[in-house]
């Protein structure tokens, strides 16, 4: 057992935010308890196996079994306890564990026991989250009421992706042509990230989200202000680079919502400068990095779909001045 909890210490001292053993939902707490269980079974598994490598090379030279003696029905009594029964014991149990009580506890909910729902679409390689009727529209960071169910629905608007928060739940898969459910819901206020589970091409690893549980009445004056047009820029500079993003290509593939630009290749960017990541969360969202990826987006995330527009850095500089304002 001392070796199981030095294990244990050393892989727990190894987890981030991102981790199954740090369950803040019941739904996640079940998935919890269950990684504990077999890890135990598990570990108690290999120390047997470990105990009779070295019981039997210390008796090497002694006929028959240790202890037992050369008596053939106690060998066989042996195998068979030891290879079928309390095996067969342990598999059904967690058998019925995962696939009885844990998956009906994580499963998709139904519409009338939720109190809010989210269309999460997959894109190579970042998140689009609408809620309700289609607005707001956010990317990346998917804001939810904390002690709240939620009912997410999943869909992809290219390949397989796989939606997985594991402190708050399983995953699920985006699948081309369906639409499939899980849960959210988390205990507490906090922000939990998330992670695309399913291979789904060349930045698969850098396709993350953040979920952030909100107390009730912050998430609806977040929904609120999120559910407003942009603001008009009040600087010079950012006049400018609203007059720069309008008539470049920028306009042709983000939304803003009350200005010409309606494209629906990107994400939204109506409230972009209220986010803390960019690129679903490969950096962070400030004027420094804003300008490094609009000047050359494929050299911080090769192979996404934004093209290097050729602008210079003085225009790269009005167009973050503008979207700095849009908050």
């Amino acid at each position: 057992m001392a070796v199981l909890a030095v294990g244990g210490a050393a892989m727990v001292s190894g987890c981030g935010r991102q981790s199954i053993i740090s369950d803040k939902s019941p739904q996640a707490h079940g998935i919890t308890v269950l990684w504990w269980w077999m890890l135990g079974v598990a570990g108690l598994v290999f120390l047997g196996a470990v105990a009779f490598l070295v019981i039997g090379f210390v008796t090497r030279r002694t006929p028959g079994l240790p202890f037992l003696g050369g008596r053939e029905p106690v060998a066989q009594g042996l195998v068979v306890v030891f290879g079928i029964g309390i095996p067969l014991v342990i598999l059904v149990t967690l058998f019925g564990d995962s696939e009885v009580y844990l998956i009906h506890q994580t499963a998709a909910p139904a519409p009338r026991t939720t109190k809010l729902t989210i269309n999460v679409i997959g894109h190579q390689w970042w998140w689009e989250a609408r809620y309700d009727d289609g607005h707001p529209v956010t990317a990346n960071e998917i804001h939810i009421p904390a002690r709240t169910r939620v009912n997410v629905v999943e869909t992809t608007a290219d390949v397989i992706h796989s939606f997985w928060v594991p402190q708050l739940n399983r995953k699920i898969d985006m699948i081309p042509g369906q639409r499939n459910h899980v849960l959210l819901y988390a205990d507490h206020p906090g922000k939990y990230r998330g992670q695309c589970s399913q291979f789904c091409g060349l930045q698969h690893a850098r396709m993350a989200m953040f979920v952030i549980a909100q107390k009730p009445a912050a998430f609806r004056a977040w929904l609120a202000h999120e559910s407003k047009r942009a603001p008009t820029p009040t600087t010079p500079q950012a006049r400018a680079g609203e007059r720069l993003f309008m008539t470049s290509q920028c306009a042709s593939c983000h939304f803003i919502a009350g200005t010409p630009a309606q494209g629906t290749v990107g994400p939204d960017l109506t409230h972009v400068e209220s986010r803390s990541t960019l690129a679903a969360g490969t950096i962070p969202n400030t004027p420094k990095w804003l300008a490094d990826w609009i000047h050359n987006p494929q050299y911080i995330k090769p192979g996404n779909r934004m093209p290097d527009l050729g602008l210079s850095w003085g225009e790269v500089h009005k167009i973050v001045s503008y979207l700095e304002e849009l908050k």
